[in-house]
């Protein structure tokens, strides 16, 4: 028998019992969807941390400072280049983070000062809400945080040009919560963009502390030729007496833990599916019974074992594709509607809106093919006992 040919008996169940193969084709969609649906948030969990907490410089960059040992290693200029010289590194942006305090206006402020270059404001992936970053030449522009308007009771694009002085505090300690050595710049500040953040910190660029007396950076950021070359390059720097570490370390662990957390969410899911799956097994019995007579006449009139085989499990397979099918545009339009729900209730309490599903294409596809392999199995059986029967008793079959 030719393939259109079984494929034209097995459309047959749309016209013949609709609503039964319609409610078969349901409920695998709702398995299916229940793996798109948690699944998809596990991934759009794990997409939303790292796009919060990395950027693709990040990834290469390792951040530098001294061992908690008795050695005499400081992080000023001449480490620096010492730094410099390792193979596969290709810049070093030095970091020093000061307690100060901010004269916006009249209004005196305790902030935390971040003091470095503008390469820093692009390796941190800060997201800016108004204005700008500074660049390498506006040594007088300065970026504050949200949280910085926030305690004026503004909103950023009202930060914008507004004039700071700061007064900075370098402790000999290293605790940069005692406020010994006042510092004060020459020269005012000016506002030139605000970020997202959630604490007082404002950047400003290390060449306008002219005459600051400083002992030694907080830390390093040192980028490297290739995320290949990290692990090279750290071994280097720590043989040297130093500590370095990276957000790629941090970023494994997470991608463990969320690997670990859709391995559970897919077993639920799973759990969903498996009900399906028996509900369309229960289908294809049903099926098998009612058209024993059916199969008697085509055996009768020289249909072969494989064909009455075929014709079955073309059918289970149609119906899992399609149910797969319906199942992810479930999953989706379910995911959408709650990351809607959520983002409304974040935006009126004043957060920011994310994306909380997440499906990549491969696991689309890789689901589709789930659905309509497990439409596959759930026919194999009724297939072979169809194929088994003998045609002159399933023609006194009533």
């Amino acid at each position: 028998m030719r393939f259109f040919d079984l494929l034209k008996l097995s459309l047959r169940m749309f016209k013949a019992r609709p609503m039964r193969t319609i409610l078969t084709i349901l409920g695998m969609s709702v398995g299916i969807a229940a793996i798109i649906f948690l699944v998809s948030f596990g991934y759009g969990l794990q997409k939303t941390l790292l796009e919060k907490i990395t950027t693709s410089d990040a990834l290469v960059t390792l951040d530098v400072s001294l061992a908690k040992t008795d050695n005499e290693e400081t992080l000023d200029d001449a480490t620096l280049l010492k730094l410099a010289s390792v193979p596969d590194v290709v810049d070093i942006i030095p970091v020093l983070e000061l307690a100060s305090q901010g004269k916006f206006a009249d209004i005196t402020l305790d902030i935390n000062a971040v003091a470095s270059t503008a390469a820093l404001l692009k390796s941190e992936g800060l997201k800016i809400e108004q204005g700008r970053l500074f660049t390498k030449d506006e040594t007088q522009n300065i970026v504050i945080t949200s949280a910085v308007a926030k305690v004026f009771n503004k909103p950023p694009e009202e930060m914008l040009g507004m004039i700071v002085t700061l007064t900075l505090f370098q402790n000999e300690t290293g605790d940069q919560t005692n406020k010994n050595t006042p510092f004060i710049p020459q020269k005012t500040y000016t506002i030139s963009g605000v970020v997202t953040g959630e604490e007082n910190i404002v950047y400003l660029s290390l060449d306008s502390l002219t005459g600051f007396p400083l002992k030694s950076y907080t830390k390093l950021k040192v980028k490297c030729s290739s995320t290949g070359v990290i692990d090279q390059v750290r071994r280097e720097i720590e043989s040297r007496g130093f500590v370095a570490s990276s957000i790629s370390e941090t970023i494994d662990q997470a991608n463990k833990v969320f690997s670990a957390v859709q391995i559970v969410l897919m077993v639920f899911g799973m759990i969903a599916l498996l009900v399906s799956a028996i509900g369309m097994f229960n289908t294809m019995t049903i099926a098998l019974l009612e058209r024993t007579e059916e199969i008697g006449i085509m055996k009768s009139i020289g249909a072969s074992r494989a064909s009455i085989s075929m014709m079955f499990v073309m059918e289970s397979t149609l119906m899992g594709f399609l149910g797969a099918l319906g199942g992810v545009i479930l999953g989706y339009t379910e995911g959408e509607v709650l990351n809607i729900l959520i983002n409304l209730v974040a935006s009126r309490f004043g957060g920011a809106s994310v994306d909380l599903f997440f499906s990549p294409l491969w696991f689309v596809g890789s689901v589709i093919a789930f659905g309509a392999f497990v439409g596959f199995l759930t026919g194999i059986f009724p297939a072979r006992k169809a194929s088994r029967i003998d045609a002159l008793e399933a023609l006194r079959y009533k």
